[in-house]
């Protein structure tokens, strides 16, 4: 049976790639006019998209479907690797479909990018292509007791011993854990492995996998970016490292191989894109690094979303943090390119503070509603908020910490709490911004900023006082999607864009800073005041993870702090706080 398929699978390949070479010359042919298309899959956690934009860098026509995950035990998050694929695939051919309400047609496609969600595992069966697990998302800490006990064998007994080596901690968070809990927990796996037919990947290698043909022809391949998120990356060869895989115990044959993130990997084998190079491949928050142009050292971007991801470009040699931030490569674009690397640090709460205020509070009716009621009042009178629902990341990395607001007094309203909420962000901001500096040795220049909150307008103005910089957030907000576009559109090859002329028709929204350097010193001391009231209030023994700087937070259950015994009590007071300044002076 074995070998007929493989007779089947090498007659298919020979037809494969006499058809592939034809769709090839026509597309070529079609665009090679200044109609020209790029299109750019972005898989993330909640939902898949296709996008496509135009020469002039305007988004022409999209597609969207949510993803779900599964949650089989407490703390375990998982999604179907099928399902994901076929959420792309769907994606690419609703929005084909909708190309020529515009005057274009799947023919005007040059070619197409990738960016997806990092750190995500699937493990499939090279001769079938079904999954042998389902996808083992980021957040999932199912990996907690197998990280303890990998800690505990290296030399040094603690997280950071690789982090010269791979630029990464020990966590739940990274893919090499993840591929160890897969190998010794799920037996299929383990006979695969030992015939040879088991391969591992993140959700960009599964996507390009069967994007480019599957079991007959399919390209087994990553990019650095995304290869740099699994631990097994030599940092500095941006190679597998032998000594990694020996210590997770990783077959090298099983893994991707690792290219630049813009050539082209293969070409689409079937659907309305048949024959249309891949020519992209970067993790999200680096292809986001990219869409907003940060290309060179000293650069840095804040994606505002459920939490924020700060990357700052710190140019072609790696720096290693001694403040908590992670060490990760930024983008290689183009094979023969330099590959610049970036420091990356994350604030765990943010858009989903605004949501705490809106689903436990009940404050607000909508998310939206925030810049309105905040803005209501000129500052937030004394009251500060660490939304430290379960812990802080860099540079603190207290996982004993929890949520505390202080300075509440009589007058204080529901309008400065949530200043306080959209305060909090910014000033975590600062601190990751403050922590980079002194691991690159520059300061900041400017922010470029992209994500949903980045439509506050009050937020940005307040993160550009508090940063005493320029916020700047480009016209087109989908830098993910956008970077991944530049990418496969300047991709060799390809080259439907030339850098030069994008960096000069990139338009932008610019936010200056309105208060002196002293006014906003004197609001962050508070604010790091206020950071040592939130410590200590979970025993260190029930956080083994906060002994281990740079542990994993990710994958905090948010969802716990509605059961938690101070939200109860703090809703209680504010509802008594609320009731005071409404006999006091009106309706808030």
């Amino acid at each position: 049976d074995y070998a007929r398929q493989a007779m089947a699978s090498k007659r298919w390949q020979s037809i494969s790639k006499a058809l592939s070479s034809l769709m090839v010359t026509s597309r070529m042919a079609s665009t090679s006019s200044n109609r020209a298309l790029i299109g750019a899959i972005d898989q993330g956690t909640s939902s898949s998209r296709f996008m496509i934009y135009s020469q002039e860098g305007k988004l022409v026509a999209s597609h969207q479907v949510e993803t779900v995950s599964e949650h089989p035990h407490t703390g375990w998050v998982e999604q179907d690797p099928m399902l994901i694929l076929s959420s792309v695939q769907d994606c690419i051919s609703a929005a084909v479909a909708k190309l020529p309400e515009h005057d274009y047609s799947a023919s005007n496609i040059a070619a197409v990018g990738i960016t997806n969600q990092r750190e995500t595992t699937v493990a499939w069966d090279s001769l079938t292509g079904e999954p042998l697990y389902n996808a083992i998302v980021w957040l999932d800490n199912r990996t907690s007791d197998l990280v303890t006990e990998l800690t505990a064998r290296t030399p040094s007994g603690t997280t950071n011993f690789f982090q010269q080596e791979c630029g990464l901690p020990l966590s739940n968070y990274f893919s090499a854990v993840k591929i160890k809990w897969l190998m010794d927990n799920v037996p299929i796996i383990a006979d695969k492995l030992a015939q040879g037919r088991c391969k591992f990947g993140t959700i960009d290698s599964w996507l390009l996998w069967n994007l480019t043909g599957g079991v007959e022809e399919g390209q087994h391949v990553t990019d650095v970016t995304n290869a740099s998120r699994t631990m097994l990356m030599n940092i500095h060869t941006r190679q597998w490292h032998p000594g990694m895989l020996r210590f997770f115990g990783v077959p090298e044959a099983s893994l991707p191989r690792i290219a630049s993130s813009a050539e082209v990997y293969g070409h689409m084998a079937k659907g309305p894109l048949q024959g249309t190079p891949i020519a992209s491949c970067l993790g999200d928050q680096q292809a986001a690094l990219v869409g907003q142009l940060c290309l060179q050292e000293g650069m840095a971007k804040n994606t505002y979303g459920t939490g924020c991801f700060l990357l700052y470009n710190t140019g072609t040699t790696p720096t290693f943090s001694r403040h908590g931030l992670l060490t990760t490569v930024g983008f290689q674009l183009g094979p023969k390119q330099p590959c610049f690397y970036a420091l990356e640090g994350a604030v765990a709460v943010a858009g989903q503070g605004v949501r705490w205020l809106r689903d436990n509070l009940g404050i607000i009716e909508k998310a939206s509603q925030v810049e309105e009621l905040a803005q209501s009042v000129p500052d937030t009178d004394g009251v500060y908020f660490v939304p430290a629902f379960s812990g802080l990341l860099a540079p603190e990395w207290r996982q004993d910490a929890r949520g505390t607001i202080v300075g509440l007094s009589h007058s204080s309203t529901k309008a400065h709490i949530a200043r306080a909420m959209l305060e909090a962000v910014c000033f975590q901001t600062r601190q990751l911004v403050e922590a980079m500096a002194k691991d690159s040795g520059s300061a900041l220049q400017q922010l470029h900023v992209d994500g949903g909150m980045t439509a506050n307008q009050l937020m940005m103005q307040v993160q550009a006082n508090y940063l005493n910089v320029d916020v700047v957030r480009p016209v087109n907000a989908e830098s993910t999607s956008w970077g991944a576009a530049l990418a496969a559109g300047t991709a060799p090859g390809v080259a439907v864009w030339r850098w030069q002329d994008i960096a000069q028709s990139q338009d932008a929204q610019r936010w200056e800073s309105r208060m002196t350097v002293d006014e906003a010193d004197a609001a962050y001391v508070q604010w790091k005041r206020a950071i040592k009231r939130s410590l200590g209030w979970v025993p260190e023994n029930n956080h083994p993870a906060s002994r281990n700087a740079g542990s994993s937070t990710e994958e905090w259950d948010f969802e716990a702090t509605k059961a938690s015994a101070w939200s109860l009590l703090f809703y209680l007071l504010l509802v008594g706080t609320t009731q005071l300044a409404l006999t006091a002076s009106g309706p808030v």
